[in-house]
């Protein structure tokens, strides 16, 4: 019990020594020791880095999770160490709707069928969306935190610590100083005619004092300039490790892009084979059978056949629905041809169309009256449509 007492009177001494400190210096009554620039610089960047890693932190969270009270729900089991129950995404919600809707409106309708294709892509799209989330979350979200939670607590804690000990130092130069000036105080010859004998003798004893004293304060500043030191230098290396910080959070950052490139393709593949299912080439609209793009001209078919040169007629080049294109009749023209590298698998929907592998080469031209948004594509022996949107061209 002694043992205890005698600390926390130790322990309330030191509070009250740094808490006078602190205040006189705020008054501009102390001297303060500050530290070198390459020091303050690397706090301003630690600082830096800390207010912008919680920003892009909570942004990124709102970002995959726009509703608040999902946000904070999820918060609260991380915190319970609970398991966050699995969420459906909007789009698998919309699905579930759609198909619902299908079923009681009739799914052999015309819109009971295009609400259940609908249904369908929706799926796949929150099914996508969900990967994204998860795999977001783990390469970019967690390292943020674990930055937020982990090191930078570690270097809080340890700059509360050198400030303590900064402080410390202050108080025990401003107690030598004062103790120095006493005693070149206590030291000063008294006049011999006016000054009584005893009081030569209070003078040496008073000398002696306070050289007691100047000694005891030069070994606490001794002290306490040797934990300061070592302090500051614990410090200096946990700020220098902010470097590593961010390449690591460079790293997370490729991947989180990488994730989110991979979600919006996903995506964009998607609606695409939705659209083509609907029917809703690049081009053409559902429930008609006419080319998007306008005539050639107002002249009859027999005069557009006559003057259009070697080739097929317009008839046989016309948009899924219309006439099928004759391949067999189709000729390269003597010029114009392009390569161009596929960018996303492409399963043909007829004989009339080319299948696509991602990454391969393909020759591609254009024949007169053709949809813009179609080209035709060759693969050794093997020719058909392809559309524009799943081609990189490259000469």
């Amino acid at each position: 019990m002694d043992f205890n007492m005698k600390k926390l009177a130790s322990d309330a001494g030191i509070f009250f020594t740094r808490a006078v400190q602190f205040t006189e210096e705020k008054f501009g009554q102390a001297e303060k020791t500050e530290l070198d620039a390459q020091f303050e610089n690397l706090l301003a960047r630690a600082d830096s880095t800390k207010n912008w890693t919680e920003k892009i932190l909570r942004q990124t969270e709102v970002l995959l999770q726009p509703n608040p009270s999902a946000r904070v729900e999820e918060f609260l089991y991380e915190k319970l160490d609970r398991k966050v129950p699995s969420r459906v995404t909007n789009g698998e919600l919309l699905a579930q709707y759609m198909a619902e809707a299908a079923s009681e409106l009739g799914p052999t309708t015309p819109y009971g069928k295009t609400l259940i294709k609908v249904a369908e892509a929706e799926k796949r799209l929150g099914a996508a969306e969900r990967d994204f989330i998860h795999t977001a979350s783990i390469n970019f979200l967690t390292p943020l935190r674990t930055f937020l939670e982990g090191d930078w607590k570690t270097i809080s804690k340890e700059r509360r610590l050198l400030h303590n000990r900064r402080l410390d130092l202050d108080a025990c130069k401003a107690r030598l100083k004062k103790a120095k000036a006493a005693e070149a105080k206590a030291t000063t010859v008294p006049d011999f005619q006016e000054t009584r004998p005893r009081n030569y003798i209070l003078s040496a004893s008073a000398s002696a004092l306070w050289n007691d004293e100047v000694d005891k304060a030069e070994q606490e500043l001794r002290v306490a300039q040797t934990e300061f030191d070592r302090q500051a230098e614990v410090t200096r290396l946990l700020l220098e490790g902010i470097s590593s910080t961010h390449v690591n959070h460079l790293r997370c950052l490729h991947e989180f892009v990488e994730s989110q490139t991979t979600y919006y393709a996903q995506c964009y593949r998607h609606m695409l084979d939705l659209q083509k299912q609907l029917g809703r080439f690049p081009g053409t609209f559902v429930g008609t059978t006419e080319p998007a793009s306008p005539p050639l001209s107002s002249t009859s078919p027999t005069t557009a056949a006559a003057t259009m040169p070697g080739g097929p007629s317009v008839a046989s080049l016309a948009p899924p629905g219309e006439a099928a294109l004759c391949l067999e009749e189709v000729a390269p023209p003597a010029s114009g041809t392009r390569k161009a590298r596929v960018l996303y698998d492409y399963e043909a929907a007829d004989s009339s169309e080319l299948a696509l592998l991602a990454d391969e080469l393909i020759t591609v031209y254009s024949l007169p009256g053709m949809d813009p948004d179609w080209l035709i594509g060759e693969r050794g022996n093997k020719k058909g449509k392809v559309p524009v949107t799943y081609l990189e061209l490259l000469s």
